[in-house]
């Protein structure tokens, strides 16, 4: 079971991601936006004439589609690595700072992560600040945790492959969840 949920997890942005581009095109087209029509026209010329000579026209589709999939692929995973896997059951009546800080999580800052993750690292701050761009969340999260501190607030941040791995431990929780749910004998519901 653990397996179909890692493989629906990773499946699903094989379909999103070029339907998505997909939907873009359609969408700039229908609106008649010119400026977004001249650039992505040039970036799909720029994009052929630099891989048409080594990889020819089926090539450079088939290498357009596999960008498309690992970019899905990749977004999906590091969009949700902070969302996922936190616990929150019923509103405590909690102020709004403790509840930011209970539903969210960072993943530790360093330059890899910083990069990789576009500063979604910092979903704590993000939370906190969502019209701050995103390359100043450092800056702040030294007086957020100073400011946990204070108050006696956890301030909770992890590796990220702990982050990867939170994603598909609450992936099968919910697919045991909905199994349970759609699985479960007539005769034993209430």
């Amino acid at each position: 079971m653990a397996i179909c949920i890692l493989l629906l997890s990773t499946a699903l942005p094989l379909i999103i991601g070029p339907t998505l581009q997909v939907y873009s095109l359609y969408f700039i087209l229908q609106r008649k936006l010119w400026r977004e029509i001249a650039w992505t026209v040039a970036y799909f010329i720029r994009f052929f004439l630099a891989f048409n000579p080594i990889l020819g026209f089926k090539g450079v589709l088939g290498y357009l589609f596999l960008l498309n999939v690992l970019e899905s692929i990749l977004f999906t995973w590091i969009s949700q690595m902070s969302h996922i896997p936190m616990h929150i059951d019923h509103d405590k009546n909690m102020d709004w700072f403790s509840t930011q800080l209970q539903a969210t999580c960072n993943v530790n800052q360093s330059f890899f992560n910083d990069w990789v993750t576009g500063h979604l690292n910092f979903q704590i701050e993000h939370h906190l600040f969502p019209t701050m761009p995103r390359h100043n969340f450092w800056k702040v999260a030294p007086l957020v945790k100073s400011m946990c501190v204070k108050h006696g607030i956890e301030y909770q941040s992890k590796p990220l492959f702990t982050g990867f791995t939170d994603i598909v431990h609450s992936l099968k929780v919910a697919g045991e969840i909905w199994f349970k749910a759609y699985h479960e004998p007539e005769n034993t519901k209430s």
